[in-house]
């Protein structure tokens, strides 16, 4: 899943674009390098982000939607939005799956509406509204904490009849640096709810503040801990870099051949 942001603040410089050339520019590079999921977003979700209206979010990310659409019919379209009124208007054009960093809490009626229409569903992990995604609760323990919120969403989902559930465990979402790692340390733990596992690590805080570096010299952490997340689980990793993602990809799917589980154990 690459990264494209219709935003002018979003964390990381590289993923911005401004227009819809821009855009699309950015979206054949990463179809050539490999991209499987372009997930697109017009609201900043960085540590400080300003919230933008509704209808600014619309004007940023459906003239990219409708255009890609078009120039790549093979591709998968996420619309990156915890506000329903623009995932639906990301699905009237053309959007795939609703990538929400809210877990349905950040809005109302968006279970009722992704069931209702069977919409594929990324349930992220987060903590509270938007204004407060980057603060810390006070978890007893964050990876059981975690695992329990996640568990209970995903049970409401399937007893409403949503077939296509991804989970994502909010990696930089309601969390401490400290705690991001043990989530990754323990992400096989979240295999047992039987969903295809979504991790967004690419560029985040948690390695370049940790590292004492800028987002834009994290390529080589983000890395690292991909390969990490794919030998612990993750199924699809949302990034900024795809080439240097699908390197990884390959690398970890031919290790897996001679029993990379075994050795993460």
């Amino acid at each position: 899943m690459g990264i494209l942001n219709a935003t002018p603040d979003s964390f990381f410089e590289g993923s911005r674009v401004n227009s819809v050339d821009a855009a699309i520019q950015q979206a054949e590079k990463m179809v050539s390098d490999g991209v499987r999921i372009l997930d697109i977003g017009g609201h900043s979700t960085r540590p400080g982000a300003e919230p933008v209206t509704e209808q600014e979010e619309v004007n940023r990310v459906i003239p990219i939607i409708e255009t890609l659409n078009k120039l790549f019919p093979n591709l998968i379209i996420s619309i990156d939005t915890y506000r329903l009124n623009v995932a639906k208007a990301a699905f009237s054009a053309g959007a795939h799956i609703f990538n929400d960093i809210g877990g349905g809490q950040m809005d109302k009626g968006i279970f009722d509406w992704i069931c209702s229409n069977q919409i594929p569903y990324v349930l992220t992990h987060s903590v509270g509204q938007f204004e407060m995604v980057h603060q810390i609760p006070n978890y007893n323990h964050v990876v059981e904490d975690v695992w329990t919120d996640l568990a209970k969403k995903v049970q409401l989902l399937r007893s409403k009849g949503l077939k296509n559930l991804m989970i994502d465990p909010g990696f930089g979402f309601s969390k401490s640096l400290d705690q991001n790692y043990q989530l990754l340390a323990h992400l096989n733990q979240f295999t047992l709810l039987g969903a295809p596992i979504l991790v967004g690590l690419s560029r985040k805080t948690m390695i370049h503040k940790f590292l004492q570096i800028d987002a834009d010299q994290s390529l080589n952490g983000s890395t690292a801990l991909q390969a990490i997340a794919l030998t612990k689980g993750a199924q699809i990793l949302r990034v900024h870099d795809v080439k240097e993602a699908m390197e990884v990809i390959k690398l970890v799917h031919k290790l897996n051949q001679y029993g990379v589980s075994d050795i993460c154990e």
